[in-house]
């Protein structure tokens, strides 16, 4: 079996090329010890070349856990050859890291994708000429129009029989200094390696450094010292340098720009999409967009016709007849449908808002859109102490935090790491849209803005963070600097959406089916039982009630812990967010035929500033359990968890207070003690979040160290 690596940066058309050329051989699982993704498949047609897909990097630098896969798969695994993805409208970026792959000795097939760009572009590249100066076989494609992929098989078969592809050359003086650090190494590194090993050690790549024993290491830093100072600069810039310096001529007689070339259409929108001062307000504008059409005009009244007509009006009276129309025991029937049905039927019943949702986020993802939106919200990020890095992961969270969790690993500082993974789940998932339709539909006539607020909250909450955060000891310091590739936009494609949708949409029914009906079947056993293990005529009597009771007065300040079942509701979101509405579906029902409703008897329950206030501390308190174990990886240890979903639940219940309070004063007139209270937390939080250093003096009286220099 032939194996083959396929590598590329981000956003180059890698993951198509891949999933084009294998179909649906391929395997999806995680790399060893990490949890990004591993895809491994075959060839079409060709079942003796097996075609893995390395992470997208830029360089086999190893920085980021995608850069250190990548280069330790090469290096230690040592694939029969690789597939190179090259952005054809950016040539000289892409070989950078080209010049790496040849240099590990590894044949190489070099695909410029994206051919149709580069000519939109105005470039015109002489395949010829750069597959003399390489020595690789050459493949034009155009993988989003399945455009020759089918000549890569070929390419790669001739590519094992051909001698290695030639490592480009450098300037006179730097390969007197490569030639000078290899006799050096000598026969310590593998000899089909040599040159990889010298710049890798030049460089100064711990993990080659780590390979190579120590009096080899001794006289080449000897030499890397001596070139540094005669080259009067750093050792990193002195290769990064070179490379470029390689790759440039390499371009400059290969690829040419026509005369007539202007700015790409991607530019045009750019200067608009990107510009200082209209991309945020075009960003708000957008979302705003996106949640109108699937909270109000599409998802809306689908929303509304399955929770009226096919829930509320035919399957739960319509189940309900029909089993005592069998003579089935009444309990039995209570459990199947005011338990089940209506527990799960109110989650499922607003699955068409979240599919419309998945539909245009993977639509904004596709295109290309969501890149730029991470480069603008970094120019507003840096001055929360946070990189626009931590934007990706905010965006993964949107369908589900434990992946959005996850992604922070990508983040190369630990600091921004950690402040990452602490706060991305303050975004809206689709586990807590559900909760976000109820409160629009139910007080505020199912108003998109209730959506977008949501959204913005999330950022905000995120931002907010970022200041308090940094004030403790352990995530003070800079943000790491932002770089990332911005895709030409183009038309996503109709396959990609919907396989994207279905699996997101899918998992969500998944989970509504599985760990959300168990949690009904509890609830309903709970609401309808009382400690004695009678079965009781009114639920203010059941054991759910008597928990809910106890403990409802925590929630008394925040608008909503009047009323035990908003308690409950609160307390079994932290399981999973879709208890929340799925324990009101079990308590309150969705049948019409009272009149009531799960909306209409919500609405009776609250007024619109304590059902925004209690849609506030549901969106930015503790996430679910799946999640809070995800940080737990990534935070390393428990204690560190526990501190971070502390932080969350009091921030939540914080400006919970604050949103109610203030609101009831504005709106209402009414004013009391919480009023003070609120007050006191206004005032307590802007010094924390504006005093330079808020715990100094506490730590002092302590005897502990400063948490800021």
């Amino acid at each position: 079996m032939t194996t083959i690596a396929i590598i590329g940066n981000p956003n180059s058309g890698k993951t198509t090329a891949f999933n084009r050329l294998t179909g649906a051989s391929q395997r999806v699982g995680n790399w060893p010890g990490v949890t990004i993704e591993k895809k491994v498949g075959h060839i079409r047609h060709r079942g003796d070349l097996t075609l893995v897909d390395l992470p997208g990097v830029y360089s086999l630098s190893p920085y980021s856990p995608e850069e250190v896969i990548t280069r330790d798969f090469l290096m230690q695994e040592r694939p029969d050859a690789v597939i190179n993805i090259i952005d054809a409208s950016h040539v000289e970026r892409s070989l950078y890291l080209t010049t790496q792959i040849i240099e590990l000795g590894l044949p190489t097939v070099l695909v410029l994708n994206m051919m149709d760009d580069a000519a939109k572009a105005g470039l015109t590249i002489d395949r010829t000429k750069l597959a003399e100066a390489l020595g690789c076989e050459i493949v034009e494609t155009v993988a989003l129009k399945n455009r020759g992929l089918d000549q890569i098989a070929a390419a790669v078969d001739r590519t094992l029989a051909a001698p290695a592809p030639r490592p480009v050359a450098y300037s006179d003086d730097f390969e007197h200094f490569l030639t000078a650090v290899t006799a050096a190494l000598g026969d310590a590194v593998p000899a089909g390696q040599a040159r990889w090993y010298a710049l890798k050690t030049a460089e100064g790549d711990p993990a080659v450094r780590a390979s190579v024993p120590s009096d080899r290491l001794e006289h080449a830093e000897t030499l890397i010292k001596a070139y540094e100072k005669h080259a009067d600069d750093d050792r990193l810039e002195i290769v990064a340098n070179e490379r470029y310096a390689a790759v440039g001529r390499l371009t400059e007689t290969s690829v040419k720009a026509h005369e007539t070339a202007g700015r790409s259409p991607s530019d045009k929108v750019d200067r608009v999409l990107t510009n200082k001062w209209a991309g945020i307000p075009v960003f708000i504008a957008v979302m705003g967009l996106v949640y109108y059409i699937s909270i109000t005009a599409v998802g809306g009244p689908l929303t509304d016709w399955v929770n009226d007509e096919f829930l509320g009006a035919w399957a739960v009276p319509g189940t309900r007849e029909f089993l005592t129309a069998q003579g089935v025991d009444p309990t039995i029937i209570a459990l199947l449908v005011d338990g089940i049905i209506s527990g799960v039927g109110a989650v499922l019943g607003f699955l068409p808002e979240i599919i419309v949702l998945f539909i245009l986020l993977t639509v904004l993802e596709e295109c290309g859109y969501m890149s730029r939106v991470a480069f603008i919200m970094d120019r507003v990020f840096r001055h929360f102490g946070l990189s626009g890095k931590s934007f990706v992961p905010m965006i993964i969270s949107t369908g589900c935090g434990v992946p959005g969790i996850m992604s922070s690993r990508t983040i190369e500082s630990e600091r921004d790491r950690r402040i990452t993974a602490m706060t991305t789940t303050f975004m809206p998932c689709s586990a807590k849209l559900p909760i976000i339709a109820m409160i629009a539909g139910a007080l505020f006539r199912n108003s998109a803005l209730v959506a977008l607020s949501a959204y913005l909250l999330g950022i905000v909450m995120i931002l907010l963070s970022g200041i308090i955060l940094q004030k403790f000891k352990g995530f003070s310091g800079r943000p790491a600097p932002f770089v990332m590739e911005m895709p030409v936009y183009h038309w996503p494609l109709l396959a990609t959406v919907v396989h994207s949708t279905g699996q997101r949409s899918w998992a969500f029914v998944q989970k509504a089916g599985t760990f959300i009906l168990l949690a009904c079947v509890i609830i309903w056993f709970l609401s309808s039982f009382d400690s004695s293990m009678t079965l009781v005529d009114d639920i203010n009597d059941s054991m759910l009630a008597a928990f809910g009771n106890a403990i409802t007065w925590v929630f008394i300040p925040l608008g909503f812990g009047q009323e035990w079942e908003f308690t409950v509701a609160t307390i079994t979101g932290l399981l999973a967010k879709e208890n929340v509405v799925g324990t009101f579906g079990t308590l309150f029902g969705l049948a019409e035929d009272d009149g009531q409703g799960l909306w209409a008897t919500v609405a009776g329950l609250l007024n619109p500033v304590a059902g925004y206030a209690f849609l506030v501390f549901n969106l930015v308190c503790a996430p679910c359990f799946a999640a809070i174990g995800a940080m737990h990886r990534e935070l390393g240890s428990w204690r560190d968890t526990g501190k971070a979903v502390l932080y969350q639940c009091t921030l939540a219940y914080a400006v919970a207070l604050i949103i109610y309070q203030f609101g009831m004063l504005i709106c209402y007139g009414t004013c009391g003690i919480g009023t003070v209270a609120a007050i006191i937390t206004m005032v307590l939080l802007t010094y924390v979040v504006v005093a330079k250093d808020p715990f100094g003096s506490f730590r002092r009286q302590l005897g502990q160290p400063e948490a800021i220099a």
